[in-house]
C-alpha cells in the first residue's frame, strides 16, 4: 500500500467492525455439514452469499454441496445483532475524515441487516455492499470492482480494511486495491506481501484508523 491519501475507503463488518451475538445461517450450515470448516464456509461464499433470495432453487443447490438434508436448511432466522468493538465509532469517524467509507462484506441475505448497520454506523460510513447485495463474494476480485463502479473510483485509489487474510488482502491486492489487515495479534500468513504491496498490519480498527489518519496527513504536508 502507498502511503497516499486514499478517495474511498471499503471496510470489512464481522471481524472488523464487530461481531455478531449468535450463530447466523453461515455457521448453523457449517455446524450441519460433514465437511471440514473450511471447505464448507468456500462452497457458502460462492453459492449462498452471492444470492440476493433464498429461493427453494438456492437451498438444494446449497444444501447438496454442503451434504445437509434440505429440512435441516434454518429459514426465517432474523439477523444477530451487531456489537461494535470499542472504539469502532470513533475510528469511522475518523476515517470518514480521510476520504469516504463503505462497507464491503460477506453475507448471506439472511443475516444482511443494511438498516441496523447504518443506525449503529451513522453518519460515518456512507453505504454498505455485502455480498448477496452485488452478487460477488471475496476474495473474489469482483466484489471489489463493483463496489469501485458503484463509487465512482480507480480500485488504485481505494484501500480496503479487513481482518480476513484471504478475502480482504489477497482479495483486495488481487483487484488493485491498497489493504490494511486487522491482525489481533495473529502472526502474517505471507510476509512477502507486506513487503512486496506495503500491507499495512495492525491489531485492531482504532489503529488502522490512526495510521490512515497520520499519513494522509503527511501527504497533505509534506
Amino acid at each position: 500500500m502507498t502511503r497516499r491519501r486514499p478517495h474511498l475507503i471499503s471496510v470489512d463488518v464481522g471481524g472488523t467492525l464487530g461481531n455478531a451475538e449468535g450463530p447466523g445461517l453461515t455457521m448453523r450450515l457449517t455446524a450441519a455439514s460433514p465437511l471440514p470448516a473450511k471447505q464448507a464456509r468456500e462452497i457458502m461464499r460462492e453459492r449462498l452469499h452471492t444470492q440476493p433470495s433464498l429461493g427453494d432453487a438456492v437451498v438444494a443447490d446449497v444444501c447438496e454441496a454442503l451434504q445437509v438434508a434440505p429440512e435441516n436448511f434454518p429459514r426465517d432466522l432474523p439477523p444477530a445483532p451487531l456489537t461494535l468493538f470499542p472504539g469502532t465509532v470513533d475510528a469511522l469517524r475518523v476515517l470518514s475524515e480521510v476520504a469516504t467509507v463503505v462497507t464491503l462484506s460477506n453475507v448471506t441475505c439472511a443475516d444482511a441487516d443494511a438498516d441496523g448497520l447504518r443506525r449503529l454506523t451513522a453518519p460515518w460510513v456512507s453505504d454498505f455492499f455485502p455480498s448477496c447485495r452485488i452478487g460477488y463474494a471475496k476474495p473474489d476480485r469482483r466484489a471489489f470492482l463493483a463496489v469501485a463502479e458503484h463509487c465512482a473510483v480507480d480500485p488504485a485509489h481505494i484501500l480496503h480494511i479487513g481482518d480476513d487474510w484471504a478475502c480482504d488482502v489477497v482479495g483486495a491486492l488481487d483487484a488493485g486495491l491498497g489493504a490494511v489487515w486487522i491482525s489481533r495479534g495473529r502472526p502474517t500468513p505471507q510476509p512477502d506481501l507486506i513487503v512486496d504491496h506495503g500491507v499495512l498490519v495492525v491489531d485492531d480498527l482504532s489503529s488502522a484508523a490512526q495510521h490512515v489518519q497520520a499519513f494522509s496527513r503527511t501527504e497533505e504536508n509534506p
